[in-house]
């Protein structure tokens, strides 16, 4: 396989590609689930639970393997994982549920792709961290694009204030992304990709089936069976795969260039909102995809990779 023959940076880049891909298409399995015909539609809180879990097997199996021949948790070490576990994929996830059930999906990647720049600022800030010539430049270009298409869709969009309310949602989403994002790449070299990506998660998912518990009916879970395979397409493809491939490659490039690789998902999500869900394409998006674009393919060029400790290789 020609991968095997890869450099640890560029395998990064690839996953963190792949990743991408599957993030962006999160947005669209959940508009389908919106669309669905029935009396009312499937709220946000029921299919954040259904698609944590769809996830919750395959996530607690790799936390167990991870964990076996590895060291004890430190209290400190759980302390990381319950926090960034809610504020990655249960904070930013019921906020950016919540924001679809108000704008569109492209609007929605669109807005929740600030957070490249929110994780470099927090690691800026808070983590002692530099942001090289190099990310600065990818990262201006990058969000030139978005705001291009951003500017565009704020201009057709019919219902200002539902554009603003979920707006909010999805900014909020944003920036619990970016606290996880930055959190868990010191997170990840203590505990290894796989083992703490699959505990985060679990915490997510707990935190996700208490919040059904304690304000939806047992019966919300009883949905039309296409709701359950945009669920479940959502748990395998937009979850379980791209959060294992997004640790795997901030292990090797680190999260604000996994984070500025991502700045691909707008543009992904603009096609496939297209495709599927009959979204408008002007030229304006298609300007800033190619500014995105330009960004990705600068943030990509070869440079001097930092290795990590032995101990840092993920358990899988």
């Amino acid at each position: 396989m020609p991968w095997k023959n890869w450099s640890s940076e560029r395998l990064g880049l690839a996953l963190a590609i792949l990743a991408a891909l599957g993030f962006s298409f999160k947005a669209i399995f959940v508009k389908l689930a919106y669309a669905v015909p029935q009396p009312a539609p499937v709220d946000s809180v029921t299919l954040l639970c259904l698609r944590m879990a769809f996830s919750v097997p395959v996530f607690a199996w790799v936390g167990w393997r991870a964990s076996r021949n590895l060291a004890p948790l430190t209290g400190r070490d759980w302390l990381a994982i319950v926090a960034l576990g809610l504020l990655g994929y249960y904070g930013a996830s019921i906020l950016d549920f919540i924001g679809l059930q108000y704008i569109t999906a492209s609007l929605e990647r669109l807005i929740l792709f600030t957070y490249p720049t929110l994780t470099i600022v927090i690691g800026v800030l808070f983590m002692g961290k530099r942001a090289s010539r190099r990310e600065l430049g990818a990262l201006l270009l990058s969000y030139a694009g978005i705001g291009l298409a951003f500017a565009h869709d704020l201009h057709v969009a019919g219902d200002s204030h539902a554009v603003l309310v979920g707006a909010g949602f999805v900014f909020g989403s944003a920036v619990s992304y970016a606290f996880y994002q930055a959190g868990s790449e010191p997170a990840i070299r203590r505990m290894g990709a796989a083992r703490f990506t699959a505990l985060a998660m679990l915490v997510s998912t707990g935190a996700t089936l208490l919040h059904f518990v304690v304000s939806q009916p047992a019966g919300a879970l009883v949905q039309p069976a296409p709701v359950y395979l945009h669920a479940l397409g959502m748990a395998v493809f937009s979850t379980v795969l791209p959060v294992f491939m997004t640790s795997a490659a901030i292990r090797r490039i680190g999260a604000s260039k996994t984070a500025l690789i991502g700045t691909l998902g707008p543009i992904l999500t603009i096609f496939f909102g297209v495709w599927l869900l009959d979204e408008p394409l002007t030229w304006w998006q298609m300007g800033g995809a190619a500014l995105v674009l330009a960004g990705v393919m600068l943030i990509g060029r070869r440079s001097a990779p930092t290795p990590l400790p032995k101990a840092a290789k993920p358990a899988m």
